[in-house]
């Protein structure tokens, strides 16, 4: 399915509302595949979607899974203090700080009967006999990975293709574990370096995803050895993408820089830096999704400085432009650049 894409372009699922139906089917319509996020909805909000999508595309679309990970031990008490004085400072209750599995056996079951196209997880491995399953049903596996130990479990569960993000991606990381210690949850291979690597592990075929949003950058991830290139930030600014005004704007002026934090969610990711990050960033725990609950009203308060921004390290390079023309460009950018290539080495 991706060696045959017009555009070799997948547009990431960014759960938390900026993946709509609207930039999936745009997406698609231009030649490149579409991911919905599953992650936070109900079982009846994601149905929703799958719905709509399909009444927008006749082409293929995938849906993304968070696998719901163990519960955390850690000792939230002191956290729940620092975001109830946040949340005081913009008349929010803090949430409950609880673990769920996000719906997941619910939703992997809604995917199954509705014989969603490609169906990809993040943060830990689907069952082998689900795997089974899904292919039964005529769906795709793409299994997210950020090392090549991480891949050659994948491999062995039955994966189909391998997603493997680079630490320069924006949003959570998709690391299996959380190691509680390190800025990224484990050790961190920037996108090529991360493919080349998993490359010379498993023999299945890889997306690269993590800082890549122009033509150029779809070229060096293809000649590294990916079939195609997951591209999320480069899409937040489009009008089809729920993206958030106050994020919008904060992405357009292009000043704050990123880092990786557990402040908003307890588990790794890439977003704007900004004061709750800042703050908060060395005293968050390694707690998900216990920790994303507890912030969530206040990250929904609208306050530029409360939010979780997430953005790839490259978003200054973005264009607020139509999904559509996004993988256009990047398609006419990426015929740009292999045809320099083939001139400056003399096989134009």
């Amino acid at each position: 399915m991706f060696h045959t894409l017009a555009v070799p372009v997948v547009a990431a699922p960014m759960a938390g509302g900026a993946s709509t139906p609207e930039l999936v089917a745009a997406v698609n319509e231009a030649g490149g595949l579409g991911f919905l996020a599953a992650g936070y909805l109900t079982v009846e909000q994601l149905a929703e979607k799958i719905v709509r999508t399909t009444e927008l595309t006749s082409t293929p679309f995938g849906v993304n899974l968070f696998v719901p990970g163990t519960r955390s031990t850690a000792d939230l008490s002191s956290y729940v203090q620092r975001v109830t004085a946040y949340a005081d400072k913009v008349g929010a209750v803090p949430g409950e700080p609880r673990w769920d599995d996000d719906n997941y056996s619910a939703k992997l079951e809604l995917v199954l009967a509705l014989r969603v196209p490609v169906v990809s997880f993040t943060f830990g491995l689907p069952d082998f006999d689900d795997v089974q399953r899904l292919r039964a049903a005529g769906s795709t596996i793409v299994v997210t990975v950020t090392t090549p130990s991480e891949a050659r479990q994948a491999q062995q569960i039955g994966a189909d293709v391998l997603c493997v993000q680079g630490a320069d991606a924006g949003g959570h990381r998709g690391t299996f574990t959380d190691d509680g210690v390190s800025p990224g949850g484990g050790e961190l291979y920037g996108t090529l370096a991360a493919i080349r690597l998993v490359q010379d592990e498993v023999s299945l075929p890889l997306i690269a995803t993590g800082g890549l949003v122009t033509g150029a950058d779809v070229a060096a991830v293809l000649a590294a050895g990916a079939v195609a290139a997951q591209l999320g930030t480069a899409f937040l600014g489009s009008p089809e993408a729920g993206t958030a005004a106050v994020q919008r704007q904060a992405l357009a002026a292009g000043s704050r820089r990123t880092a990786l934090t557990r402040a908003f969610s307890g588990r790794p990711a890439r977003g704007l830096v900004n004061r709750f990050l800042v703050e908060n960033s060395p005293h968050a725990p390694a707690a998900y999704p216990n920790v994303h609950h507890l912030t969530r009203p206040v990250r929904a308060s609208g306050e530029l400085e409360v939010m979780s921004l997430w953005a790839g390290t490259t978003y200054p390079l973005a264009t607020a432009e139509p999904a559509g023309e996004v993988v256009r460009r990047i398609g006419a950018e990426l015929a740009e650049a292999v045809n320099s290539l083939a001139e400056r080495f003399g096989r134009g």
